[in-house]
């Protein structure tokens, strides 16, 4: 079955408009499976600050652009590996967090949700997101810490599944894709949505 491979770019990979709607372009045309990595040694840095505080009258618009995004690979009716090959921070982090499954690169990297460190509270739709997927101790340890987890650390709390050397990440996470394509898209999607509707919900009340 086909494994698509979304490349976030190379650069630190923040969610600009543009960039967002790139990549909404590219989940349009998936089939089979999905899998997404950086190609530097970023996997994402999240938010785009810059751009949104030369824009802060968008701001409300900004932020229901970027859930809707968390919400539509939630719930994307195909299997979702993210393939973490660097740093995932912040809205970073909960993409990879709106996978379905996350493999991460053991020997470099951070993930993290550093929120309480720069005074910017979770969204109630992304702390749904992120309790939807994680068990109450690893959310709270990674949620009101700030901590960065390496991809060892990560994977002992459950912020991802697997760990895979240098240059093994996307052909590990692949394999997991391929291994779960070729299910009924109607079906593994009303699935997906009944499973996280609370989160859902919450992601796309924004505005």
């Amino acid at each position: 079955m086909t494994v698509s491979v979304l490349d976030l770019g190379d650069d630190e990979n923040r969610f600009s408009p543009d960039w967002l709607q790139r990549v909404h372009s590219f989940l349009d045309s998936v089939e089979g499976a999905l899998v997404t990595t950086g190609g530097g040694k970023f996997y994402s840095n999240g938010l785009d600050l810059e751009w949104l505080t030369a824009h802060g009258d968008q701001a409300t618009e900004y932020v229901a652009e970027v859930q809707e995004l968390l919400a539509r690979v939630l719930t994307l009716p195909v299997p979702t590996v993210a393939a973490i090959n660097g740093h995932a921070f912040g809205a970073g982090a909960m993409l990879a967090m709106a996978h379905d499954f996350r493999v991460m690169r053991a020997d470099r990297g951070y993930f993290c949700f550093p929120e309480a460190d720069i005074n910017i509270p979770f969204t109630p739709g992304m702390a749904a997101l992120i309790q939807g997927k994680l068990t109450p101790s690893a959310a709270i340890a990674s949620m009101t810490t700030g901590r960065r987890f390496g991809g060892s650390e990560a994977a002992e709390i459950g912020l991802v599944d697997a760990v895979a050397a240098e240059g093994g990440v996307v052909k590990v996470a692949s394999e997991r894709a391929r291994e779960l394509a070729g299910k009924d898209r109607g079906t593994l999607g009303a699935i997906k949505a009944t499973m996280f509707a609370p989160a859902v919900a919450a992601l796309r009340a924004v505005g």
